[in-house]
């Protein structure tokens, strides 16, 4: 399910709706309820047990509950409220060479048990078209350990009164700063899950998530033009201590605009998202030609997701993904040569570990502890991101870490940690950037963009966009989008702020694989300059 999907289903209906394959809807003072860690250890016991007898060679387990709470509001109205919860384990092994998986809602020790029969009964019967035994790279089992979010204030514990709440202040801020329409949305996401696994691991984490969008519209009655600003925000891997604003987490800009990380001050972001949004509807409409282009880290996420991110997931390199979503450019000889994909400043790492990041964990979905590691040095491509079963393909002797699921009943395969950009190791602001540029646009936000199947060609636009003129911001700027080729992008990076200007952008729902499931991963990057990138104007006339 993809984003706009995922938004659409939240939307129809009012209190306690059912999502599809997102579990059974429940009041909201269930969702802080847990299971006792002994009874989720003798259910996987009692599956590990059950599919060694059965013939498997390996086995995992994993024992979950998933919790998920949406709030939906438009102007003075709570349009839906949809709490959920799902429980069950799934059970994964290897039998003659070959995966099996089988999963159950039935959280008894003798339907546990049943299942891992099942699933290396599955497991047996792949084994007859399986053309190479399955190959996992080795891991010492780590014992009985637990891992949590480092969280202050549990989002699932705080009333729903008080969610609504400021909800209906940030509805009406925007509309009294001058917006005409006003949607904004909370969501909320606990995983407890459980993994055990037949190498001697233990694993017990609690991890939350939160996201606070929304979207105000302006409108020119005389004309009906209307014009739209999203929020600035990153979904973050934290407890709603995010949505307790500190003036610390605030980042200006030279032109005023406030982007936030740690902590976000939504009612403020509405504030200025009226206003902007009503600019927008005067604004100037870009010239197509050739720009410098300077990206603020909530808008260059994006980027990095689609143009990094996804062409170095292994999987999709090799061809496993090439019916969904495209396969990459980025081959496995490019890793060979030390392919040149960016500018010598461009350095860029896959984690699983930034606190506050939604990839953060402590181990992934197959028990690897989690960890960082470079994917591009020096410009030059120098690694993948890796399952355990992918990581001899690279000779490499463990895995990265980089296997989840969405839920007890889907089997994980490898997905996106957090991938990020390296700050600048000069001293640069963001006034010093824009100051040397002479022709150019600063580019704030997310917007729709396309990309093809090697991830190699695409087109971004954005939320907000200013003109840049002889090292000063001039004047807002409309219909903007630039298109643009990998390598060429990359290599054509000039300039990229210090640590002090680094932020998270965030994706809460990206969707992989077929059937599909959806993961959460952060971007981290500081502003970044690209020179002479092609814009074009996306305005197009009606009649």
């Amino acid at each position: 399910m993809d984003r706009r999907q995922f938004l659409a289903a939240c939307g129809i209906g009012a209190g306690g709706v059912l999502l599809p394959g997102f579990g059974q809807a429940i009041a909201a003072e269930q969702l802080i309820e847990t299971m006792d860690v002994a009874v989720k250890k003798r259910l996987a016991d009692a599956a590990l047990t059950a599919a060694k007898a059965a013939g498997a060679s390996y086995c995992d387990v994993r024992v979950g509950r998933y919790l998920r709470q949406f709030i939906l509001t438009r102007e003075a109205n709570v349009q839906g409220v949809t709490n959920t919860e799902s429980s069950g384990v799934g059970v994964r092994v290897i039998a003659n060479g070959a995966w099996g998986f089988a999963a159950t809602n039935n959280m008894s020790p003798e339907s546990v048990a049943q299942t891992a029969r099942l699933a290396v009964a599955i497991a047996k019967a792949n084994s007859k078209n399986q053309t190479a035994p399955v190959q996992l790279a080795p891991t010492k089992g780590v014992g009985e350990v637990k891992w949590a979010t480092p969280i202050r204030r549990n989002g699932m514990e705080v009333s729903l009164q008080e969610k609504v709440d400021l909800l209906m202040r940030v509805n009406g801020a925007a509309l009294k700063a001058g917006a005409n329409f006003v949607n904004s949305s909370l969501f909320l996401i606990n995983e407890q899950k459980y993994f055990a696994s037949s190498d001697g691991s233990f694993i017990d984490q609690d991890v939350h998530r939160v996201w606070a969008p929304f979207t105000v519209t302006a409108i020119d009655k005389a004309s009906g033009k209307f014009r739209s600003r999203e929020g600035l925000s990153a979904p973050m891997g934290m407890g709603y201590e995010y949505l307790d604003p500190k003036a610390e987490d605030k980042v200006l800009s030279p032109n005023g605009i406030i982007s936030y990380n740690k902590s976000y001050d939504m009612v403020e972001d509405a504030q200025a998202a009226a206003v902007q949004a009503r600019e927008k509807l005067t604004a100037k409409s870009v010239k197509p030609g050739r720009y410098d282009l300077v990206l603020d880290p909530n808008h260059l996420g994006l980027t990095i997701h689609e143009s990094i991110g996804h062409p170095l997931e292994l999987d999709r390199v090799l061809g496993y993904e090439a019916n969904f979503a495209g396969t990459s450019f980025a081959t496995l000889d490019k890793r060979e040569q030390r392919f040149q994909y960016g500018n010598e400043i461009v350095n860029v790492f896959a984690d699983k570990v930034q606190p506050g990041s939604l990839g953060a964990v402590g181990f992934d979905d197959e028990g690897i502890k989690t960890k960082s590691w470079p994917l591009i040095q020096g410009g030059k491509l120098v690694d993948y991101q890796t399952t355990r079963d992918q990581a001899h393909i690279l000779g490499k002797t463990e895995s990265d870490g980089c296997s989840y699921a969405d839920s007890w009943s889907t089997v994980q395969f490898q997905r996106m940690p957090n991938v990020s950009l390296e700050p600048g190791k000069k001293p640069l602001s963001l006034a010093d950037m824009i100051g040397n540029v002479e022709n150019g646009i600063y580019i704030l936000g997310r917007g729709s963009f396309s990309i093809d199947q090697q991830r190699y060609n695409a087109q971004f636009g954005g939320t907000l966009f200013y003109e840049i003129k002889d090292g000063k911001i001039t004047q807002p700027l409309e219909d903007v989008a630039y298109q643009m080729r990998t390598p060429e992008f990359w290599n054509a990076c000039s300039a990229i702020c210090d640590e002090r200007d680094y932020r998270l952008f965030g994706s809460f729902f990206d969707g992989k694989g077929q059937p599909s499931q959806v993961s959460a991963v952060s971007h981290g990057s500081s502003t970044t300059r690209f020179d002479g990138i092609n814009v074009i104007n996306t305005a197009r006339s009606l009649g």
